[in-house]
Formats: C-alpha cells, structure tokens, sequence
C-alpha cells in the first residue's frame, strides 16, 4: 500500500473509530470489532465488522453507519463493509435431514429478480432429474407463494408439531408466506428474522432431496449471516442485473459469502437484454455488467437470462416458466444455467481459488 493509500486507511480509521461499539461503549477499531481494513487504487476500500455471538441485530445499523462514515472520507469511491458474527460454540453448523446439497440464490440488492430466478431455477434442477425443494427464506416479502401460484394453501402441521413443505410444480416448497396473513406487513427486527429463519430449516420435513435451494431476502445482513452460519452450503449464485448501481451490491455480495467461507458457484446476469422478434437485442440496463465483475474478482460467471414478456406473464399467473413452457428458448436458458451450476457443486468439492473482491 503506497503512501496516498496508507493515508487514505488511516483517516477511515479514524472515522470508524468515533463510532462506539454497541457492546464495549468504545470505539470500533479500540474494541477489535473492525478487521481488514484495506484500500485500493481508486479510492476502493473494505473491512469486515465481526459482532459478538448472538447480538449480530445490534450491529446492522453499526455497519450501515460505518459504511456511510467512510463514504465520506475524501479520496474514497466506493465501500464494501462486511458484517460477520461468531456463532459460538454451541453453535455448529448443521445440515438438513435428507438433503444432498443446499444452494443459496442471493442479491446483494433487491428488485433484480431474484425469487423469479430462484423459483425458475429450481424448476430446471427438477427438469435435470434432480429431487428439488425450495425454501423461500424472504421473511421481509416473500413472493414464492405468488410465483408458485400456492398463496391460497396452507402446509400441514405434523402430530411432532413438523411441517410438511407444499408440492408444486414437481418441487417441495416452504415459505413464511404460506403461514402468515399476505395483506399484514413483516416489520420484523433482526432478532424475530433470524428465529424465522431458524424454524423454517429446522421444522420443515422435506424428506429425501438431491438439492434444496434457498431463496434469501436482499442484503447482507443477520438473516444471511444466520444461515451460512448454520447450514452448510454447497455454494452461492449471486443473481444481478448489468446496471452499474446493482453492481457495486454484487460486491458485496461477494465479500459477504467469501468472508463466511461459503463457495460462490457463480454470478446470474438477470435483465441482460430485451430481444425483438426480429433478432434485435436492446441492452436496457446496460450490457455485461455482471460478466465483468465476476471476472474481476474470479467467481464463475452462470449466464445470460434476458427480459421476456413470457417470463413476466407466467411468474404473474403462478405458473413458472421452466416448468409449464419447458421448450421456451427462456427456459432452455435456466436449463443451461442449471447445469453449470452442479458442475461447480462438484468441481468446488476440492479445494477452489479465494474469490478476490476488490
């Protein structure tokens, strides 16, 4: 680090240290909270908030304050801040009975079309041959039940007081819609969220599964650091669209699963481009953005899904594309997307390159 940025680290430093740690009362380097503080040409610059076990809640809005602190320091262009928690001991990370592997869909930012994604990729994993559930973990707005078409039904609760997740469209699906009032707003504090989270791995029967994907609200916040915490994956798609704004959340994104060791099986370019019958394709949010960010710090990069009218219209009418059109060019494309994916379940079983965020 050259002697511009060194100066640049110090006075973040400085910054981040004048906000008091919710635990200690003193400031956030004094009380270790603040790790691998790094700058970058550019004005680049990341760090890692590690919160004590059990309080992550209490440092959502610590994080978000120190980003924005550091957003202010002359010199700085952009901020990835990364909040971590230690699950203490008591707390090992668990599977879920019967399933093979378990696959997050995630965004660093909503309005990307993440559950839409998610809802069509597991459709593609069942076309593979594969036993597939969905977990809709989105306890802030989930919208499975609406792109499932199961909004009206209810799960069974067993005589163990389990659940038994609802069948459709050849996947077992659970959703914290499917047990609370649709037209009620989840205004849940982190505490609430990440016990929501908890019961919805732990009390769902999804029998034998090859592969349960996991559709998880926006951000990196406690829920997502709960989960990888207790459940281990067998990797991350991370689903972005090109625009610059959404981009720089990818980041994040990135950072958030590298720091929890969680391996990123590759980066979904969602929106890429709308195509007229006649061939032409219009980037409307730009083109390639989340091509070259996954090259950029070395994550695989899954595919292409474009804007279709055919997409929208069945995600609208509770029937998945990939599921009631399979020989749509659409889902041919969450069919490749799909396939990509296992093969980076079975290549990253060995040892895989660090994912380099910058």
């Amino acid at each position: 680090m050259n002697n511009r940025l060194a100066e640049m680290a110090e006075r973040v430093k400085a910054r981040l240290d004048a906000i008091n740690d919710p635990i200690t009362g003193k400031g956030l380097f004094t009380s270790g909270r603040v790790q691998g503080l790094d700058a970058r040409d550019g004005g680049k610059v990341s760090f890692t908030i590690e919160a004590p076990a059990g309080v992550a809640e209490l440092y959502a809005p610590v994080r978000d304050r120190a980003e924005a602190e550091a957003r202010a320091v002359t010199g700085v262009s952009s901020v990835i801040a990364v909040l971590t928690a230690d699950a203490g001991p008591a707390k090992a990370a668990a599977g879920v009975a019967g399933v093979k592997q378990i696959i997050a869909v995630a965004s660093a930012k909503g309005g990307v079309g993440k559950s839409t994604v998610a809802v069509n990729l597991a459709c593609a994993f069942a076309s593979l041959g594969m036993k597939t559930g969905l977990l809709d973990l989105d306890v802030y707005g989930p919208s499975a039940p609406t792109l499932l078409g199961t909004g009206a039904r209810k799960p069974r609760m067993r005589d163990d007081k389990l659940l038994e997740p609802l069948d459709a469209h050849g996947l077992k699906t659970m959703s914290i819609g499917y047990l609370v009032d649709p037209a009620s707003p989840m205004i849940w504090r982190g505490a609430m969220a990440t016990s929501a989270v908890r019961q919805m791995l732990d009390e769902v029967v999804w029998g034998d599964l090859d592969v349960l994907l996991l559709d998880l609200p926006p951000g990196t916040g406690d829920v997502q650091v709960t989960l990888v915490q207790r459940v281990p994956l067998a990797g991350a798609v991370i689903v972005s669209t090109p625009q610059e704004m959404a981009l720089a959340d990818v980041r994040r994104g990135l950072a958030m699963f590298e720091k929890t060791r969680a391996p990123v099986l590759g980066v979904i370019e969602n929106m890429a481009y709308f195509e007229t019958p006649d061939g032409k394709r219009t980037h409307i949010f730009g083109e390639g953005g989340a091509r070259r960010v996954a090259a950029e710090v070395g994550a695989p990069f899954l595919g292409e899904i474009p804007i279709d009218v055919a997409l929208r219209e069945s995600c609208d009418a509770g029937a998945p594309l990939v599921a009631t059109q399979p020989q749509h060019p659409v889902s041919q494309r969450f069919r490749e997307v799909a396939a990509a994916a296992l093969g980076n379940v079975a290549r990253m079983n060995k040892p895989a390159p660090a994912i380099r965020v910058k």
